[in-house]
């Protein structure tokens, strides 16, 4: 197994020539070294040196130092690359006992390389490199890991979890990303140590969960988290599912098919909104469950609007982005709605462009395919993702939103010559209403009439007759939609 000097950027060269030329050693460290054995690009690049953190900063223009471990951060802000704007050097160092399963209590640096390495988390990351040997330090076989596609705790792995808990998840999510097994002393001692993870941070977990979701074997990650007893200090929602038996429409229980579905998602390769979506978009199912008597079948009525406000929940408390959490309850809030392109009508569709975006309407329906393959059926026919995509692409030449109306508030004041008010906006949604149901009164004389109209009314009977056709249209789409889920035996 070879490393090519070759794949090292100029600017990790120049932080470690610069180390090496002022008398100090300097190599290449970690998770970078493996990447590169491996033939893959890495995320993030560290080096280690026998230099305190005040020589390091002494011999670079720009760095910060806002830490109590020794790691300079060496910036490179013209850098177009994200990777390569901080260079971390860390100076070696022994490491006091972890009192809070977080973080050393103490930090002494050192002059020997050994005191570094023994102090990392797995084998194949306890690779260092020199540049100007061009030699490859491995004191725990990592190389031989790597080659037999092993995840292995440097030293004793209890000790090592213990040490920084986070590395509980760190383990399931780089044999996941590598495709490695984790070798069984290891893996036993996730499973002994599994409840250290309620210690970290939630943005922490997040992190790590975040690469997990994005690797190529998600399924694989989160099954095993779960049966070590990680899952339940991360998503121990999702656990619900286990042994929640669906109708006979599905193979799996619920717990298997959110995996499954999430599965199919990373290997069609799509963003990680959709994998999220589709990990979350029947979480809900096991708080809806009821048994009907006269179909001798479960169901699960109200289960995707229970799951969104389980998804935003769960979202905030991993410290997920407003955008995120918004984005992910929206697509499972509106799972269900491409069953049966033969029924749902244009209106209808209209509806659910505006609802979750026509920025998100294609990951709808990425979302809706994750979901039939998750339960185990065959994959979606092509003639029903045409038909989909034909009544989208109509739909979105329609007006879905008030800003597309040929009408606006300016125009409203100068046709009915009232002054801006409440009244405004509730009439500017009553046409749109009226639009959604038939795009052809797009017009501005059938806008400016119905509004001349609709403004003659008391806010309260505009408010009335708003809510009013709201929900005449939700019942007629509910009936419709059930009618659909009835007939392919989906609630």
């Amino acid at each position: 197994m070879e490393l090519k000097p070759s794949l090292i950027p100029t600017e990790v060269r120049q932080v470690v020539e610069g180390l090496e030329g002022a008398g100090h050693e300097a190599y290449i460290v970690g998770g970078c070294v493996r990447d590169l054995l491996l033939g893959r690009e890495p995320k993030d690049w560290d080096v280690t040196t026998n230099a305190t953190p005040e020589a390091i900063q002494s011999l670079f223009e720009e760095t910060y130092y806002t830490n109590e471990f020794g790691t300079v951060g060496v910036v490179n802000a013209a850098v177009s690359d994200e990777r390569l704007k901080v260079i971390e050097v860390t100076p070696y160092r022994l490491e006091g006992r972890y009192s809070d399963s977080r973080r050393p209590d103490s930090v002494i640096f050192s002059q020997d390389i050994a005191d570094d390495l023994k102090r990392r988390d797995f084998t194949i990351n306890a690779l260092a490199y020199s540049l100007s040997q061009d030699k490859l330090i491995d004191l725990y076989d990592g190389i031989k890991d790597i080659k037999a596609k092993i995840l292995r705790a440097v030293g004793e792995p209890k000790a090592r979890f213990e040490e920084d808990a986070l590395r509980l998840m760190r383990a399931i999510r780089i044999a996941a990303e590598l495709g490695f097994a984790i070798e069984g002393h290891t893996l036993a001692a996730i499973g002994e140590t599994a409840g250290q993870l309620g210690k970290i941070s939630k943005e922490r977990i997040q992190a790590e969960f975040i690469r997990i979701i994005n690797s190529q074997k998600p399924m694989d990650a989160l099954v095993l988290c779960q049966k070590l007893g990680l899952l339940t200090h991360i998503v121990p929602e999702l656990e619900e599912g286990i042994g929640c038996d669906q109708n006979q429409a599905h193979s799996y229980d619920v717990f298997e098919h959110n995996m499954r579905s999430l599965q199919h998602a990373a290997d069609k390769g799509w963003p990680f909104s959709v994998r999220l979506a589709a990990l979350f978009h029947d979480i809900g199912k096991p708080k809806s469950r009821r048994w009907d008597e006269g179909k001798k079948d479960w169901t699960f009525h109200g289960h995707d609007v229970i799951g969104a406000r389980m998804t935003r929940k769960i979202l905030e408390n991993l410290k997920f982005s407003r955008e995120t959490i918004e984005e992910t309850a929206n697509l499972v809030r509106w799972h269900m709605f491409f069953s049966d392109p033969e029924k749902i009508t244009l209106s209808a569709v209209r509806r659910i462009i505006r609802n979750v975006g026509p920025e998100h309407v294609d990951e709808l329906i990425q979302l809706r395919i994750c979901d039939r393959i998750g339960t185990g059926r065959p994959k979606e026919q092509p003639f029903r993702l045409r038909k989909y995509q034909a009544m989208i692409d109509e739909a979105r030449r329609d007006p879905i939103s008030v800003s597309m109306l040929k009408i606006d508030g300016k125009r409203l004041m100068e046709v009915t010559r009232e002054t801006p008010g409440p009244k405004f906006g509730w009439t500017l949604h009553a046409l749109l209403e009226e639009v959604l149901d038939d795009p052809k009164r797009n017009t501005a004389e059938y806008l400016e009439n119905r509004a001349r109209e609709l403004m003659q009314l008391s806010e309260e009977d505009l408010k009335a007759l708003g809510a009013e056709g709201k929900e005449k249209k939700e019942e007629v789409e509910a009936a419709e939609i059930k009618d659909i889920h009835k007939k392919h035996f989906v609630d």
